[in-house]
């Protein structure tokens, strides 16, 4: 899977999930304000991730991740080292 796929997987399923417009997902946007991310969502998000991608996230990933292209550069990152699907 290349880094596109990995995007529009990501993106589909974020704006999906909760419930907003495919067009404020953008890579510079902050992912907590533009999915409205309390400590709960953020346990559906890994499970959206174990789902999709089929690796483990642990609460301890999500410190570095401010926006969606610190998302989408962590997910390519745990797929290239062979975590996951």
């Amino acid at each position: 899977m290349d880094k596109a796929q990995i995007i529009a997987r990501i993106n589909t399923f974020l704006s999906e999930e909760f419930e907003v417009e495919p067009s404020v997902i953008t890579p510079e946007a902050s992912i907590k304000d533009t999915l409205g991310l309390d400590s709960l969502d953020f346990v559906d998000l890994v499970v959206l991730i174990e789902r999709h991608f089929g690796f483990k996230m642990a609460g301890e990933d999500f410190a570095d991740i401010k926006t969606f292209e610190d998302f989408y550069n962590y997910v390519y990152a745990r797929l290239q080292q062979g975590v996951g699907a």
